[in-house]
């Protein structure tokens, strides 16, 4: 158990790495073949830092720890909004300016709600995996085509987000280090949780829910702090939103479209109607003011709380 732990820990040390380095190579990249700051910052916003969680999902799905895969996917949804969304906003209330925002908050429900539907008969098929790899593919067009209709401070701010060096030789480095790093992460992570969890008593569902989701979400958490307290709170939302959407689309979708994906009952009555829950009570924080306060902040932190709870409470 103690080293189980220690390696989960190592892990979750490389995926903070990798992560940080592969998305400074993606956007270094990016911008010397062509792409503008404001495109390349906007698709790290939005979808770059799912990588780390994605890498983890595929080596649980590849070694058969699908449970884990699931449990990661959707627990990284409700952490993104109970945790990484509510800690930013006690460090200062989150100013949204970004007008794609909002349509993007109805599309996570509206995918939220697609894969609850799926599910319902306990098996996500093929075609239904399809179905949702296609609809981030839609999504990315939506993204680019919608954006281009920011106002310019948004576009600025954007763009600022993905300045980096973009040397050809040390984005090349970037990759090789992220490639490593990313690499052995995940497998000691997929490989450590299942030990954690059977010293726990837990589930691979459960692991994948809780110590994975939040141990993956750490470094997105004080990256979030950190924007919130210099005003950019697009930045925060842009990324849990993104990152929810990439998770449903494509980690469960790219599993559901390789073979289908069975899901445990807790997954469809429990898990995802909290996730959608989740994004469903931030509409009416937005709506108005735009800015999630701190008494909000607090309010998904509870919530948040609350769910661990729960789900505890039902193991016992």
């Amino acid at each position: 158990m103690i080293a189980a732990t220690a390696w989960f820990l190592l892990g979750l040390l490389l995926l903070a790495l990798g992560g940080d380095s592969i998305v400074k190579a993606a956007s270094g990249l990016a911008q010397r073949f062509g792409a503008s700051p404001f495109v390349a910052g906007l698709l790290l916003v939005t979808f770059g830092t799912s990588l780390p969680e994605l890498v983890v999902n595929a080596r649980a799905f590849v070694v058969g720890a699908q449970d884990l895969a699931l449990g990661n996917a959707v627990g990284s949804n409700i952490v993104n909004v109970g945790l990484t969304m509510a800690l930013a906003a006690l460090a200062a209330p989150l100013l949204v300016r970004a007008r794609l925002l909002s349509p993007l908050l109805i599309l996570l429900a509206v995918a939220s709600l697609a894969v609850i539907v799926f599910g319902l008969d306990g098996v996500i098929a093929r075609w239904e995996g399809a179905v949702l790899l296609l609809g981030f593919l839609a999504l990315l067009v939506f993204v680019l085509r919608a954006a281009a209709r920011e106002s310019e401070p948004v576009r600025e701010a954007i763009a600022a987000y993905a300045m980096t060096r973009t040397g050809l030789l040390l984005n090349v480095i970037r990759v090789v280090f992220a490639a490593v790093c990313l690499y052995y992460g995940a497998r000691w992570i997929v490989g450590a949780a299942p030990v954690l969890g059977a010293g726990l008593g837990w589930s691979p569902l459960l692991v994948g829910l809780l110590p994975v989701a939040i141990g993956t979400a750490l470094p997105e958490v004080a990256a979030a702090i950190v924007a919130a307290r210099r005003g950019q709170g697009d930045m925060v939302l842009g990324h849990v939103i993104g990152s929810s959407l990439f998770n449903l689309l494509v980690v469960v979708g790219g599993m559901a479209a390789l073979r289908p994906l069975a899901l445990p009952e807790s997954f469809v009555k429990l898990e995802l109607p909290a996730a959608i829950a989740f994004v469903l009570v931030l509409y009416p924080m937005l709506k108005g003011d735009l800015t999630i306060s701190r008494r909000e902040g607090g309010i998904l932190l509870v919530a948040f709380v609350a769910w661990i709870a729960l789900e505890l409470a039902l193991i016992s």
